[in-house]
Formats: C-alpha cells, structure tokens, sequence
C-alpha cells in the first residue's frame, strides 16, 4: 500500500462511523468521475497484466485440457 493510502485510512479510522460512511460515498464518487467505466488500471493491475502477458509469451502457462475440473 503506499504511504497515501496508509494515511487515508489513519484518518478514516479517527472519524466517527457515520462520518466514515460519508466519506466512502466522496471517495467513490472520486473514483467514478476519475474512472466511470471502471477501465483504467492500477499500477498493481498493470503490473500483474504485463506479467501474465509474458507469461503466455513464454509459453508458461496450463491449458484448460490439462486441468482435472473435477
């Protein structure tokens, strides 16, 4: 988590429950206005992306056949 995030929830923790509810409602209307159709990634969403792409690349990966699904 980055230092960022560790504060917001330091001080989410010190307002009262009802307030909380209050600002999670304006954090997830930050997000809809930054992101509406939720498509854009995360650093760590990348990340793990750009991972299974070379992974696939490389060949490293299990075929649906491979796997016993029951």
């Amino acid at each position: 988590m980055s230092a960022v995030t560790n504060e917001l929830i330091d001080l989410m923790e010190i307002l009262p429950e009802n307030e909380q509810y209050f600002a999670l409602e304006f954090v997830k209307r930050l997000v809809l206005a930054w992101d509406p159709d939720f498509t854009k990634l995360t650093p760590a969403e990348k990340a793990e992306l750009e991972k299974a792409q070379k992974e696939i690349e490389n060949g490293d990966t299990i075929s649906h056949e491979a796997i016993n699904w029951n």
